[in-house]
Parts: C-alpha cells; sequence; structure tokens
C-alpha cells in the first residue's frame, strides 16, 4: 500500500475507528479485514472502480448493514450495538446527505429538516422552526422554507437534504455521491459549502464520490478501495498519490488513465 502522508490531526483521538472489518452480502465478500481511522476535522473521501465496496464500507460506517467480522466505533461507539440508549447517541452524532437528498416530497423543505428534530429532540416549535432557518441559511436557502422538493434544482434539492443532514448538529457527516448529476460549475458550489462547513463548525466528514476534481477539491486525505484486492490499498492525500503512487491502479485512477497501461513503467 502507498505510504501515507499524513493528516495534521492524526495526532488526536479518532472519530471513527474501522476495526478488522470483514463485510459484504449473502457469502459474497466485498471488504476483508479493512483497518482505518478519521480524525476530528477531517474531510476523508473514500473512492475506488466501480464495485470496490465504497458503498459497503458506508453502509457498514453509519450501522445500516451488520458486519461479518470486526466492527466500526464512532466515537467510542459500536454502531452495531443493541443498546437502544447507545443507538440514540449514535442518532444524533451521524448525519447522511444521501445521493439523491432522499427528501420526502409531499413535505416542504422545512419539514423535512424539522424532522429528526422533531423525532430525536424534545424542543418547541419555536425553536425548531429557529434552527430549521439556521440551518437552510447554512446552505444558501434562506426563504426556501415553504417550497416542496419538486419545485427546486438538482442542486438545490442536495443542499436541502445537507441542511437536514446537519438539523441534529451531528459530530459526523457522510456524503454519498455529492456531486453526482450536477453541471460543473453547481459540483465547485457544493465543493465550497462542503468545505466552508467543515471549516467553520469543524465536522469530520467522509465522502464517497468519483468525482476527481471534487476529491482534489475538497479531500483532506482519501482512501482508495479495490475489488479484487478487497480492501484499502492507497491512502493520503490525492495530490501525493497522483504523484508519487508507485501502484498502477492507484497512478491510473488519479491520473485519469485507462486500465491497459497499467503495465506502464513508473
Amino acid at each position: 500500500m502507498v505510504a501515507e502522508k499524513r493528516f495534521p490531526n492524526q495526532g488526536e483521538k479518532p472519530v471513527i475507528v474501522v476495526d478488522r472489518l470483514t463485510a459484504g452480502y449473502g457469502e459474497n465478500i466485498i471488504l476483508e479485514d479493512v483497518q482505518l481511522e478519521v480524525y476530528p476535522g477531517e474531510i476523508l473521501v473514500i473512492v475506488g472502480g466501480s464495485g470496490c465496496g465504497k458503498s459497503t464500507l458506508m453502509k457498514q460506517m453509519i450501522g445500516l448493514n451488520l458486519p461479518f467480522s470486526g466492527k466500526v466505533l464512532v466515537n467510542g461507539i459500536n454502531v452495531h450495538t443493541e443498546d437502544e440508549t447507545e443507538r440514540g447517541k449514535l442518532r444524533r452524532e451521524i448525519g447522511v446527505a444521501f445521493q439523491a437528498g432522499a427528501l420526502f416530497g409531499s413535505m416542504t423543505l422545512g419539514e423535512n429538516v424539522a424532522l429528526p428534530l422533531q423525532e430525536y429532540t424534545n424542543l418547541p416549535e419555536d425553536e425548531i422552526n429557529r434552527i430549521v432557518r439556521m440551518k437552510l441559511g447554512m446552505v444558501n436557502l434562506a426563504g426556501y422554507e415553504n417550497y416542496l422538493p419538486d419545485e427546486l434544482s438538482g442542486g438545490m434539492q442536495k443542499r436541502a437534504g445537507l441542511a437536514r443532514a446537519m438539523a441534529l448538529d451531528p459530530m459526523v457527516l457522510f456524503f454519498d455521491e455529492p456531486s453526482a448529476g450536477l453541471d460543473p460549475v453547481t459540483a465547485v458550489e457544493l465543493d465550497i459549502l462542503i468545505k466552508s462547513i467543515n471549516a467553520g463548525m469543524e465536522i469530520t466528514m467522509v465522502v464517497i464520490t468519483h468525482e476527481l476534481q471534487s476529491i482534489f477539491n475538497i479531500a483532506h486525505r482519501v482512501i482508495m478501495l479495490d475489488k479484487e484486492a478487497r480492501g484499502v490499498i492507497a491512502a493520503g492525500d490525492p495530490r501525493y498519490l497522483k504523484e508519487q503512487a508507485q501502484d498502477p491502479r492507484v497512478h491510473n485512477f488519479f491520473n485519469r488513465l485507462p486500465a491497459r497501461l497499467k503495465e506502464r513503467n513508473f
């Protein structure tokens, strides 16, 4: 595996620990004995080719699927715990911005963002409304509380999904292909927003994407998964990996080269 160029906060206690994780579906192993850590305030981007296990890893990290073996800890809590008190803590500490926004079409943006606050807090309605306005303002959607999702562009829907993911002030935000389906200008605007929220609120972020420009725009570190290896084959600053990687799979990915060039001498 390519030597990792360290993220400055790697000296701190990790927010997320993936410990010897093996996972898959049925009898099919997708990830095997994966070990990684995510550090406070970091934007970690997960990359790799189709079928390498990016989505599988994210689902494990947010506790959606059970692993075959190993564990995932978020702030010291096992995400697969059966303890309801512990699970309640995790729900407040993890936010997920899904690829398509995953907004409820029959609900206004305000109602969508208010939903987790109504579900997991006992805040009065006026305080919930204040938080909703604040979160929508943070994603440049101030004044759109009463709009329905289908009245907005794709980029605006993604930003609304981000506002909902931030409603409970989570410790960690997960993004599933945030730039997918967006035009280049809107994608860059979303990258800038993600970086701004990360810097301003010091939220740890884990992002799945295959968009190279977004990777270079937002990532503090990347980890690259490989289908045949069933795990991590490279980790570090994406620019460092682009220039220094000796593994053809890593070099070709970050330099946008076809796989047929894998025999190239470096």
